[in-house]
Formats: structure tokens, sequence, C-alpha cells
């Protein structure tokens, strides 16, 4: 739980930060870090979603209030990493394919489709309902297929 609350912690300190729109380009200093930076936000959001998959397929029980916690986590983080895609980042230790910088409308649409996505799934946690959970569950992983596909390498 210790690590949980400082993970939002951590993501509530950033998140006006980094989102404040035209200065994305300020928030690192080296190509280097915007990577990692996305990468490390990317794989915190990846564990919480996998464990709400977890209930999702009945491989964990329903606990409402550790759903709500997983979901709190991967809301918070979902508007982070989109701010460490900067012109030059597409380094090779980078899975994110030149269409990031090719198509960057695409790339928003698909960051702000699968944000909306998060928004519905933690309305369903928050009513406690798991067929509601696992349908916003489904959604908010077609929106991350469907970015994985045409944004990211293998």
């Amino acid at each position: 739980m210790k690590q949980l609350f400082a993970a939002l912690a951590i993501a509530a300190a950033a998140v006006p930060a980094l989102a404040h729109e035209g200065h994305e380009h300020n928030a690192f200093s080296k190509p280097e870090d915007a990577v990692r930076y996305r990468q490390a936000a990317f794989s915190v959001m990846g564990t919480h979603f996998a464990r709400i998959g977890q209930v999702v397929k009945g491989e964990k029980p329903f606990d409402k209030a550790a759903v709500q916690a997983d979901v709190a986590v991967v809301e918070a983080l979902a508007k982070l990493p989109f701010a460490a895609f900067p012109a030059g980042s597409d380094l090779s230790n980078s899975k994110a394919k030149p269409e990031v910088w090719k198509e960057a409308g695409k790339f928003k649409a698909g960051a702000d489709k699968m944000q909306g996505e998060i928004a519905k799934l933690s309305t369903a946690a928050k009513s406690g309902d798991l067929n509601a959970i696992k349908v916003a569950f489904g959604g908010v992983g077609q929106s991350c297929k469907s970015c994985h596909d045409n944004f990211k390498n293998k």
C-alpha cells in the first residue's frame, strides 16, 4: 500500500508539470531521459492494469478496494508518458515506431482514446460492478492494443 501511495504522490506531482500544453519540449534535458521516463510510466501502468486483468479473468478474487486502487494508479499514470515523446527521442533503446512522430495527430488521438477508456474504467471501478469493470477493462485493452499495433515495435 505504501508503494501505491508513493506512486500516486509522484504521479500527482508530475502530471501538472508534464501535462502543461506547449512545454513538453522543456521537460527533458536529454532524449535518453524522455525514453526512460515514458518506459517507466508505461511499465508501472502495465503492472497495475495486469492486476485488474487478473480479477477480470477470474484469476484473483474481486476486491473492490484493490481494483479501485489499481485503476487510480493507471488513471494517474496514463497522463504521463505522452509528454515524453519529444522530437529526437526515437533512440535505439526505444520501442517507439517512427510513426509516433510522423503521425503525431493519430498518436495523440490514440492517447486521448485510451485516457477516455480509462475514465470509463474508473467510473466502473467506483460503482463496484464487476461486469461493468470487465466491459470497461476490455475497452482500455483495445485502445492499448490499437496504439501498440500502430506505434510500438515488438
